[in-house]
């Protein structure tokens, strides 16, 4: 069973009258697909998704607003919640009508088996939120520069490829604030087995450096990987790694001018474990 909640901040189911006249409580129950949708009403500061998942599995399609694609995510919990940006700050890596539409279509599904078991981007996640929600893939890093949310380590793992820009979406990035030890963490929840990563590196240049090495650690073992001054996707193919987080760390920046290097995505491509 999938019920989907938009919650106040006092914790309570949303209603609202439509034209005035007829009562609207935003819940809703289904045993495959819940599809929540309403029109004429925005959210309202405070509001949240919550989302039950009884006996559902743990792998779902989730479509939270009409500006973020559908997700495939591993959620183990019973319960999810996932707030609605309001902060000026946190929506600035984000397109600018995120959450800013009256009328509304959410959904949450069961994945289907061939969505499971596919070769896929298992790191992909533009829901994913700033802080851990029980909900997979996680990004996470030991430096966000000046915790701004352009910034943030989630970025990575976006969906976007902008990179000739910095600041605002669409160019958010993961920045790390000039730190020598700088790492990103990205947490898928379970074992998943990883043969393939690549890597966008922000090439706002010259106000950008790069980093010419990088090393990505799994549970099993770790690879080193060879980086060039770029604006695309660099890919590598990797032995088949068994692991339930990938860690890119030992960033060594190229001797120039520019104290500015950054990543914009972060892709682990391979299968569950």
């Amino acid at each position: 069973m999938i019920k989907i909640h938009l919650k106040n901040s006092q914790d309570e189911i949303v209603e609202y009258y439509y034209k005035g006249e007829r009562l609207i409580r935003l819940t809703t129950t289904s045993e495959d697909m819940a599809v929540l949708a309403w029109k004429e009403h925005a959210f309202q500061e405070g509001d949240y998704f919550e989302v039950e998942l009884e006996n559902a599995g743990n792998y779902f399609i989730v479509k939270m607003d009409e500006t973020l694609p559908p997700t495939f995510m591993y959620i183990p919990s019973s319960t999810w919640r996932f707030p609605i940006l309001f902060a000026e700050e946190k929506r600035l890596a984000s397109p600018e009508y995120l959450f800013m539409a009256k009328n509304h279509s959410v959904y949450v599904r069961k994945a289907y088996d061939f969505e499971i078991s596919q070769y896929k981007n298992l790191a992909y996640n533009p829901h994913d939120q700033e802080q851990v929600s029980g909900a997979y893939p996680h990004a996470s890093a030991n430096v966000e520069t000046r915790g701004e949310s352009v910034f943030f380590a989630k970025n990575t793992i976006d969906g976007g490829y902008a990179s000739l820009g910095h600041g605002k979406y669409p160019f958010q990035s993961w920045g790390i604030n000039q730190q020598a030890d700088a790492a990103l963490t990205i947490d898928f929840g379970r074992k998943v087995k990883i043969n393939r990563c690549h890597l966008v590196l922000r090439a706002d240049f010259p106000h950008d450096s790069y980093w010419t090495q990088a090393t990505l650690v799994f549970d099993d073992g770790a690879e080193s990987l060879s980086l060039v001054k770029s604006s695309g996707i660099q890919a590598f193919d990797l032995m088949e790694h068994v692991t339930q987080k990938v860690v890119l760390k030992d960033l060594i920046k190229h001797e120039d001018e520019s104290p500015f290097p950054a990543l914009i995505q972060l892709e682990c491509f391979g299968w569950e474990g």
